[in-house]
């Protein structure tokens, strides 16, 4: 049974996100969690005065969230009736990663799905704040769907990596499940100057074949001084329609997630992207 995460704050960028995880899934037989986390909609709400009016406000938002969650249901039900998938809806009063990583841990989720933008939705951003801090601090694999992307199977992934990172079985079980139902083909690419690997890399290279016999594999080594540049180009030419990448410390990723904006190093995802966060996980 695969469990899913999706959180929602009930825009549209948030519903194409669900659309497109019960697609994605609609093979498999998986337990979907949505849920909306509205700690922030209270506390920053500019007429709090008195403890009274906060807890009216509680109950108020809690109520409109069941609501909301109750509509998406129905849309899902109506959209993708699959005897595969069980659905459940938790309106949360915290805050999202508080209580995304709190599920991750209780239910032991194997994925979280959202879109990289929400309701504010600036089109100046590849990742509105929500999403940036979910792929830099929640304890899973975490997919972000761009918006308004229609669903298509990922025939052709792009997997950028050094071959330095110990990579974790789980997540590479998850990544040959999605392969294999749609026949895919991943392409590793190794951006260096050395046209050799280390006997860590050939290891690590070799546990990435292995983890993902079922699927075909291709290799390619490049030379660039931008790796970011040299991504987008790949996935350019080379029409790829699915990206993952691996956050890890001293990672590539992690050096992008921490800047003060992912946008000011330039990497345009205009695909949906998976994060593995090579966790030790159980």
């Amino acid at each position: 049974m695969r469990k899913i995460l999706i959180p929602t704050d009930f825009s549209e960028n948030a519903m194409n996100a669900i659309r497109y995880a019960v697609e994605l899934f609609k093979y498999e037989r998986s337990d979907f969690f949505i849920i909306h986390a509205y700690a922030d909609e209270i506390y920053d709400h500019n007429t709090l005065v008195s403890r009274e009016i906060f807890d009216e406000l509680k109950n108020t938002v809690q109520k409109n969230s069941n609501k909301e969650l109750g509509k998406i249901l129905n849309e899902i039900n109506t959209i993708s009736p699959n005897p595969r998938h069980t659905y459940q809806t938790l309106s949360l009063f915290g805050t999202l990663i508080d209580e995304a990583n709190d599920l991750v841990d209780k239910e032991n989720i194997d994925i979280l799905i959202m879109g990289t933008r929400g309701k504010t939705d600036d089109r100046n951003l590849t990742f509105g704040s929500n999403t940036l801090q979910v792929l830099k601090y929640v304890k899973c694999p975490v997919l972000a769907i761009p918006n308004g992307y229609s669903y298509h199977q990922p025939k052709n992934i792009l997997f950028p990596t050094d071959y330095l990172l110990p990579f974790k079985r789980r997540e590479l079980k998850l990544l040959s499940t999605l392969t294999k139902s749609f026949r895919s083909t991943i392409n590793f690419l190794h951006i260096t100057k050395f046209k050799t690997l280390s006997i860590r890399q050939e290891d690590n290279k070799a546990f990435l074949e292995e983890s993902l016999s079922d699927a075909e594999l291709k290799f390619h080594r490049i030379e660039a001084k931008d790796l970011t540049k040299a991504i987008n180009e790949f996935i350019e030419i080379n029409k790829i329609d699915f990206l993952v990448m691996v956050n890890s410390r001293h990672s590539y990723l992690e050096s992008i997630l921490y800047q003060s904006t992912i946008d000011k190093i330039g990497l345009h995802i205009k695909i949906p992207f998976l994060t593995m966060q090579n966790l030790q996980r159980y």
